[in-house]
């Protein structure tokens, strides 16, 4: 499943990151959007994502969340 599906408050392991090209990828690693790491939705408005991601809180686009997919953990 994507991160849009994600439960808020629920952590999360991501499994695979499918990107555009190697910018979007590099972006997100930058973010610490990185296949193994752990994540949770702090919350969500029409899409956008607030995420807890290597103790940091990052704001997500929708069209960036479909992209990141996880699993539980």
């Amino acid at each position: 499943m994507n991160l849009l599906m994600a439960v808020p408050g629920k952590d999360y392991r991501i499994v695979r990151i499918k990107t555009k090209n190697k910018d979007q990828e590099r972006f997100l690693a930058n973010l610490g959007f990185v296949e193994g790491s752990l994540v949770s939705v702090v919350s969500e408005s029409m899409g956008n994502l607030i995420v807890k991601v290597k103790g940091s809180r990052v704001a997500l686009g929708r069209d960036l969340a479909m992209r990141i997919h996880i699993a539980d953990q």
